[in-house]
Formats: structure tokens, sequence, C-alpha cells
């Protein structure tokens, strides 16, 4: 089974259920995704503002994990203004090393950006594997 961007749109968006909690918002950005064997993982974030909480790839990557699988085919975050407009988001870089680090062969997911524009995680981390020495000949930086 294929799933369109636009379904897997909405599935994201169908977990949208935010929740103020002091100044801090549970479950205002939903992910789906959907691994190499077609099946589908949702989450949502959880912001507490002290750096204890994880975005909504984190919380979908964790069930797909939970679930025995690692390869993510597709994926896609979403957020919803008060109106209920829904908004793509694109990963942050500590997902975007998260769902390189589960898995090598995620640099081939396909990340949604908008309804006809998909890009390789590759393309948004470039740089994932570059280093250079540089060569100091006794100089201290």
């Amino acid at each position: 089974m294929t799933m369109t961007n636009e379904e897997l749109i909405k599935k994201a968006a169908s977990v949208i259920k935010p929740k103020k909690v002091g100044d801090f918002s549970i479950g205002d950005v939903g992910c789906a995704l959907v691994t190499d064997k077609n099946n589908i993982y949702l989450g949502v974030c959880i912001d507490t503002g002290s750096g204890m909480g994880f975005c909504a790839e984190h919380n979908a990557i964790g069930s797909m994990i939970t679930a025995g699988e690692y390869k993510i085919k597709k994926i896609v975050a979403v957020w919803k203004d008060d109106k209920g407009d829904v908004f793509i988001l694109s990963p942050c870089g500590r997902c975007r090393e998260f769902m390189r680090q589960i898995n090598e062969e995620n640099l081939e997911t396909d990340v949604i950006l908008d309804k006809n524009k998909i890009v390789k995680l590759k393309e948004l981390l470039p740089y994932y594997n570059w280093f250079h020495k540089i060569k100091t000949k006794n100089k201290k930086f």
C-alpha cells in the first residue's frame, strides 16, 4: 500500500490534541511515518521547557523501534494553528541526526516538506559524516 503525502499529512494532523501545562505546550505537533514494511507510526511532541521534552518525530520513531522496525520510508511533522490550519514542519537538526543514527539507510528517507515536495534526509543533513583533521605542527588552538 502506498500512502500519498496528503494522506500522511492528515494522519500526522489527526493526533494533534494540544494541552497547555503552565507556559508549555504538549501535543501541539504531530508526526506520521511509514516504514519500509509499510507500517505507520504516529507521535506528538512534548515541550516542557526544561530540556526534558522531545519532538513528535522522536515519539513516532520510538513507537517504530518498540515494534522492532528501524527503517523509515517517509516522514512528516505538522503543527496546527488556532484556526485549525495545518503547517508542515521540517525536522529539526536533532531529529535529522536521530533518524540517521537509528539506521544509516534512513539517509534515503523521504521527508515531506509540502504536499508536492519531498527531499531525502541526506539533503537535509548533507555533512553527516564529514570531518577534516587540521594539521597543526605543534601549533595550539
